[in-house]
């Protein structure tokens, strides 16, 4: 298959004009000018000419929760969902996420493994949807945040027993709630811290052993500490929350960019809204604290949290103008949504790019996105695994 289009987004911010991609099997096999692989596409091979159009890696969105619905009690619908009900609902939301031009996710809380046999289902070509890289089941400590997806733990040896059983079922992933969330109603504040330090390392030494990254759901200011002091790779939210406010601390956010750790927002894709629930003063602490370890190095990647409270599954592009508000370059939020987000889920090497070799995930949309991001809403096609799925 040759794809062909006035632009092709082959680095952060560059383009190769009149451009052209080769796919063989789910792989990319060339990039280069139009002219020079236009006599490369067989007897066989189709040809998608897209005029006036970019070519841009496939959409990443590293934070999402298949599991649930997005409505305005996505816990109690799960609760109400047998497994069977659940997973149909879920190739639905994969669906969604495909259309809008996402084809990697990261599933960051899940229940009975569900995700891992969806994203098995999208892999065998049985079901439309992104690759899932999936932490099954989370771990909390009893009656903690998200408890009711099953992954309570208490003491060392279960954590490290919970990490165990999630790598055995095929987790790419391992998720720590490392404190409480607003989505576990008369579980532990979001400011909370909800495991001892020992905890915290065993569960990121045993994860590491496998060679698989940890991801720490982390809101408050000593959270973000102790994960931090943990060695985990990415923390989702990082909103630095105390009893009274905020707390950014510059010497944790000093460690955070020279470790490397990647830090996911998982902003709402109604992100405008919050103003209205959180009052504007506090909002706009919220914000100003994201353009601090932004100005400050820190390795943002993009995410919507999809599934929690009206955030629903086909929202990345509105999340994503979020941080265009905040003032960053358009290329930047491209790198965050693609090559970034990539390198923090540890698929770096294999998606996220424009490059021979790299697995064919693709996205061709009309107009220019280093120009404006809404482009990214003018889907002429999608390429996930080398697979076309038309609009």
């Amino acid at each position: 298959m040759l794809i062909t289009a006035s632009r092709v987004l082959t680095g952060s911010g560059t383009y190769l004009e009149d451009g052209a991609v080769l796919v063989e099997g789910d792989s990319i096999a060339a990039v280069g000018p139009r002219a020079q692989l236009a006599d490369r596409v067989g007897v066989d091979g189709k040809h998608l000419a897209f005029p006036d159009a970019t070519v841009l890696p496939g959409l990443i969105d590293a934070h999402v929760h298949l599991a649930f619905d997005g409505g305005g009690d996505p816990v109690a619908t799960l609760a109400e969902s047998r497994d069977e009900k659940l997973l149909e609902d879920m190739r639905r939301r994969a669906q969604q996420l495909l259309s809008s031009g996402v084809t990697t996710v990261r599933d960051l809380g899940d229940r009975n493994g569900l995700a891992l046999r969806l994203d098995e289902e999208i892999s065998r070509g049985g079901t439309p949807g992104p690759r899932i890289v999936s932490a099954g089941t989370p771990a909390t400590p009893p009656g903690g945040h998200c408890h009711f997806l099953g992954g309570e733990v208490s003491g060392v040896d279960q954590v490290r027993d919970l990490v165990r059983r999630n790598l055995a079922a095929g987790a790419g992933v391992i998720k720590a709630m490392v404190t409480g969330g607003g989505l576990t109603k008369d579980g532990p504040k979001s400011w909370q811290s909800q495991f001892t330090p020992e905890e915290l390392r065993a569960l990121v030494d045993e994860a590491h052993k496998a060679g698989v990254p940890v991801a720490a759901h982390a809101h408050g200011a000593d959270g973000i500490a102790a994960a931090v002091e943990a060695g985990v790779d990415t923390i989702e939210h990082c909103t630095w929350m105390t009893a009274d406010g905020f707390d950014l601390r510059q010497d944790v956010l000093k460690r955070i960019v020279e470790d490397g750790i990647a830090v996911c927002p998982a902003v709402s894709p109604h992100w405008q809204m919050l103003p209205r629930f959180f009052g504007e003063e506090r909002a706009a602490a919220m914000f100003d604290l994201v353009r601090q370890m932004d100005e400050a190095g820190a390795k943002l990647v993009a995410g919507t949290d999809a599934g929690v409270q009206r955030a629903g599954f086909d929202g990345l592009v509105s999340a994503l103008s979020f941080y265009a508000h905040l003032g960053l370059p358009n290329s930047k939020i491209l790198d965050m949504a693609t090559a970034d987000a990539a390198d923090a889920l540890g698929l770096g090497k294999t998606t996220g790019r424009i490059a021979p070799g790299f697995r064919a995930d693709l996205l061709v949309i009309e107009g220019d996105p280093l120009e404006d991001l809404d482009a990214l809403r003018a889907i002429r096609a999608v390429i996930a695994a080398g697979r076309h799925h038309d609009q």
